[in-house]
C-alpha cells in the first residue's frame, strides 16, 4: 500500500522519516521491552549531562548511552546561568532542578568540546564589540556574554583564530558551568552531603579524545587514554 501520509508527501524532512525507518527495524525492536518498562516505570537516569547545542557533539553517542540512561540539557555552549530566582523564564535551570530534586540524578557532567562556535563567537564579540550580530534581539550574543569571567581568567589578548586560544578558553567555559551550578542551594547543599557529584569534560570533535577536570590541579586529563589510543591505531591500519 502507498505511503500516503503528510510525511511522504514531503511535509517532513524525508531524512528523518528514513532515520526513523531504520530506528523501528533495528533499535526499536531490539530494546522495544525497555521502552516499555520506561513508558510504564518513567525514567531514573543516574546521570545529568549538561552538553552544547552542536550537533557534532551528542552525549548519547559519545557515551554509548541507551533509552533512559541519560537526562539531558544542551543549550550554547553548555552554559547554565546562575542561580536567579526571580519572575523571568529560566529553561536551563528548570531542567536542572527536575534532574536534582524529581529524578534525584547522582552525577550532574557538564560537557564541553572543540570547535565550539559560541566560545569562538565570544572571542570575536570581545575584540570587535561592535561585530555583526545575527538578529537584532541578539539572544546568542546575550547568552554568551556568561562567558567573560572565563576570558578573563585565560588572560592575554582574545584571538578568535588562534586554536590553541579557544581551546583554553572552551576549557575555562566548563569551569564557568561548574560555578554557576555551585550557585544554586539544591547543589550546594547534596554535593556537600555526598549525594550529589560535579565533573566536568571536554570532548575533541577532531579525533574523539575525551578529557575530565581534575579540580584539585584545574588540570583536563584523558579518559580512557589507552582505549582510545588503541582505536585511533586501528583506523589507520
Amino acid at each position: 500500500m502507498a505511503d500516503t501520509s503528510p510525511a511522504a508527501s514531503g511535509g517532513f524532512p524525508p531524512h528523518l522519516v528514513e532515520g526513523y525507518k531504520v530506528f523501528l527495524d533495528g533499535r526499536f525492536r531490539s530494546e522495544q521491552a525497555r521502552f516499555r518498562t520506561l513508558a510504564i516505570k518513567g525514567q531514573k537516569p543516574t546521570t545529568m549531562v549538561i552538553g552544547c547545542c552542536d550537533s557534532r557533539v551528542a552525549p548519547e553517542a559519545i557515551f554509548d548511552a541507551g533509552p533512559g540512561e541519560l537526562f539531558v540539557l544542551r543549550n550554547v555552549a553548555a552554559l547554565v546561568p546562575p542561580y536567579e530566582p526571580d519572575d523571568h523564564f529560566h529553561g536551563a535551570s528548570a531542567a536542572l532542578e527536575y534532574a536534582i530534586m524529581a529524578l534525584e540524578v547522582q552525577h550532574v557532567v557538564v560537557l564541553g568540546h572543540g570547535k565550539c562556535g559560541g566560545v569562538k563567537a565570544f572571542a570575536q564579540i570581545a575584540v570587535d564589540p561592535d561585530a555583526p550580530r545575527l538578529s537584532h534581539s541578539d539572544f546568542i550574543g546575550d547568552w554568551i556574554k556568561m562567558l567573560g569571567p572565563a576570558i578573563e581568567r585565560v588572560g592575554g589578548r582574545p584571538d578568535p583564530e588562534d586554536d590553541a586560544y579557544l581551546q583554553k578558553l572552551e576549557f575555562e567555559s566548563i569551569k564557568q558551568t561548574l560555578i554557576h551550578l555551585r550557585s544554586f542551594p539544591m547543589v550546594q547543599i547534596l554535593e556537600r552531603r555526598g549525594f550529589l557529584h560535579l565533573h566536568a569534560a571536554y570532548f575533541s570533535v577532531m579525533d574523539g579524545k575525551l578529557l575530565a577536570l581534575d579540580e584539585a590541579s584545574g588540570e583536563f586529563r584523558p579518559v580512557a587514554g589507552d582505549a582510545h589510543a588503541a582505536a585511533l591505531e586501528e583506523l589507520r591500519c
